[in-house]
């Protein structure tokens, strides 16, 4: 394959059809730090007004660095995954502290910051300081696992290195940015998964892939285990009795107080939600704080406005809402 005509193809295209996205009008690397934390494991359409409203709030490192855990969580809340955002808070305080505000362009030093793998690493080199590094995303690893028929899985070690070496191969002297967003364009629009639309791509003529449709390769997935797991619905009229969880999912925010068993009478709500490789059925059951067994997590009445101020996980926070509009819809 030859590079130099495959970037050329590439930016060409990437010119003329790639999206307007807010973190691609900048090379602030905190805003591209936000961007990549908050795009872990979330669609563009809905980071795109998150973002916004992020960098409207905190727009630089010191300002995050200032903020309370509570104001980041219930900023973040809607997004899930909450650690993103403590990690994010903690990169903050220690470029701002540790670093003298001094952003980090080494590939171990942004590792060293909290939850910072390799992929983000890697962007954040690409996309705020131009460099030409390998920047491994699903869109990207599916792009290469085509152009180069790549059978290995690529879920697997021995697949991602296959992927990385053969993405090397194709990076330009310069320009990372510019080539890593086309290529993740070009699995987001055009090479998508399951069902690329071949006919229009730009670098067909350098595909090896007889069948792209069956590309990317991954080993087999261990089922999706189904949980049930219990809340309880106190309310007093006036305000909702929530619990601030300890637990690694969701420290620090505030939930319905989870309960051991329904005791009696069925659950006034339920839904379900995906979490990883489980579904969780939620069965919210009426009770009052009377039948609560004591914990060591703090329990608080909320009023309906201040409900609004907090982070709730967002299962929970749907439950809340349905249940009040039962509540005010029946009297």
């Amino acid at each position: 394959m030859n590079k130099t005509d495959f970037g050329r193809r590439l930016r060409v295209w990437f010119r003329r059809h790639g999206r307007d996205l807010p973190w691609r009008q900048t090379r602030d690397p905190y805003a591209i730090l936000v961007s990549e934390m908050m795009l872990q494991q979330t669609t563009v359409a809905a980071v795109v007004p998150y973002f916004e409203r992020w960098m409207k709030r905190f727009p630089s490192f010191e300002e995050l660095a200032t903020a309370g855990e509570s104001e980041v969580l219930a900023l973040w809340q809607g997004l899930g995954y909450y650690r993103r955002a403590r990690n994010l808070h903690a990169s903050a305080k220690k470029i701002d502290g540790d670093w003298s505000g001094k952003f980090p362009q080494e590939y171990e030093s942004l590792r060293a910051l909290p939850g910072i793998g390799d992929y983000t690493a890697q962007a954040v080199r690409a996309f705020a300081f131009d460099q030409p590094v390998p920047v491994l995303d699903a869109n990207v690893i599916r792009v290469v696992a085509r152009l180069f028929d790549l059978r290995t899985p690529v879920d697997t070690a021995k697949g991602l290195a296959r992927v990385r070496g053969k993405l090397e191969e194709l990076l330009p002297a310069k320009g990372g940015h510019e080539f890593v967003s086309a290529m993740m364009e070009l699995g987001a629009l055009v090479c998508r998964a399951g069902r690329p639309d071949c006919l229009v791509c730009p670098v067909k003529e350098f595909c090896a892939a007889k069948h792209p449709e069956n590309l990317p390769v991954k080993a087999p997935k261990a089922p999706i285990k189904e949980r049930t797991e219990l809340a309880a619905w106190v309310w007093d009229g006036e305000a909702v009795l929530l619990q601030q969880s300890t637990a690694r999912r969701w420290v620090g925010l505030w939930r319905l107080p989870p309960l051991d068993d329904q005791l009696t009478g069925g659950p006034a709500a339920e839904l379900t939600y995906s979490i990883v490789r489980e579904r969780v059925t939620l069965r919210i059951h009426p009770r009052s704080k009377g039948d609560l067994v004591a914990s060591t997590e703090p329990r608080k009445a909320f009023s309906l406005r201040e409900l609004q101020q907090i982070a709730i996980p967002s299962p929970h926070r749907r439950a809340i809402a349905k249940l009040l509009k039962d509540r005010f819809d029946h009297g």
